[in-house]
């Protein structure tokens, strides 16, 4: 089919497509997921997923000599970014998505992007700019609404405990592409191996706090987040930036989203999307939306 699409750009916008979709699908997997298994649980079978299949392409790849070597070579980074994602990051985005409805802790998540701005300033000595001040102060603005349901005087939409959830979630989110930026591993190996360092460290958790034992239905689910949120799209993504000759119009299909991700939460979930949500929304992507722009055309304003 692929073949079928024409030049190689076209093929980069079907990749990133394709990839979008798949994130599309994750919140409402996340809380299907959450019915049939704890944190715990869902963190340690979506890893185990992952690491198997990214393991199975490394070696079908013939890489998986590379993969040892750049190990001992790599170990600590590796040891590093491999709790950060998927362990603690993971960890802590489902229990967000435990304890606020699945369109408030998607919305919310969708600020990483800020985080990264403000940590590579500091980490990375990039220069902060008056763009990222001004989208910093539209996106939380989209988070206050979303937060409170429109009511300004009330968090009556979501609890504090998940609200402060999932804002650390973006924290560590932001974080582990902080330290990606600085990654040399080749994309694919280095997941790879972060995931699969982290093995014994999700099932030591549920082993201590939980246990192994699941139904059928959970197993899917937790197949499912491993395959697609975990691994296949970030497969998707690497080939999609591979191809394309401007990695900002590939980029640009991101913002398709979280609106395709409301949809299915209102049909598969049975949510009622919110008019405060909706608002709020649109603000965290007009503030990103801004914020890339102005970094693309060199502006600081």
């Amino acid at each position: 089919m692929v073949y079928l699409l024409g030049n190689q750009e076209t093929k980069a916008l079907f990749y990133g497509l394709a990839a979008v979709l798949c994130w599309s699908t994750v919140a409402t997997a996340f809380k299907i997921a959450l019915r049939e298994l704890d944190t715990f649980q869902l963190v340690f079978f979506a890893n185990l997923t992952a690491a198997s299949l990214l393991l199975s392409i490394i070696s079908v790849r013939g890489d998986f000599s590379r993969a040892l070597i750049v190990f001992k070579t790599h170990w600590r980074l590796t040891l590093i970014a491999g709790v950060l994602n998927p362990v603690i990051y993971y960890l802590i985005l489902f229990q967000a998505y435990e304890l606020l409805p699945a369109q408030v802790a998607m919305s919310i998540n969708y600020t990483w992007a800020i985080v990264l701005s403000f940590m590579a300033v500091f980490f990375l000595g990039q220069r902060l700019v008056l763009a990222d001040g001004i989208a910093a102060l539209v996106c939380y603005s989209g988070v206050f609404i979303i937060a409170t349901g429109g009511q300004l005087h009330s968090f009556s939409q979501a609890g504090l405990k998940g609200l402060g959830l999932a804002l650390f979630s973006t924290i560590i989110w932001a974080g582990y592409w902080t330290l990606s930026i600085a990654d040399k591993r080749e994309p694919v190996i280095g997941l790879a191996l972060n995931f699969m360092i982290a093995l014994p460290l999700t099932a030591g958790i549920c082993a201590v706090f939980s246990g192994f034992s699941l139904a059928f239905n959970g197993l899917i689910a937790a197949t499912y987040i491993g395959v697609v949120e975990m691994a296949i799209a970030f497969l998707l993504w690497s080939v999609a930036l591979n191809l394309s000759t401007n990695a900002s119009r590939v980029s640009n299909l991101i913002f398709l989203s979280p609106f395709i991700s409301l949809v299915l939460i209102s049909q598969v979930l049975g949510e009622e999307i919110s008019s405060s949500t909706f608002l709020g929304l649109i603000l965290i992507i007009a503030g990103l939306v801004y914020q890339q722009k102005a970094h693309s055309q060199g502006s600081g304003t």
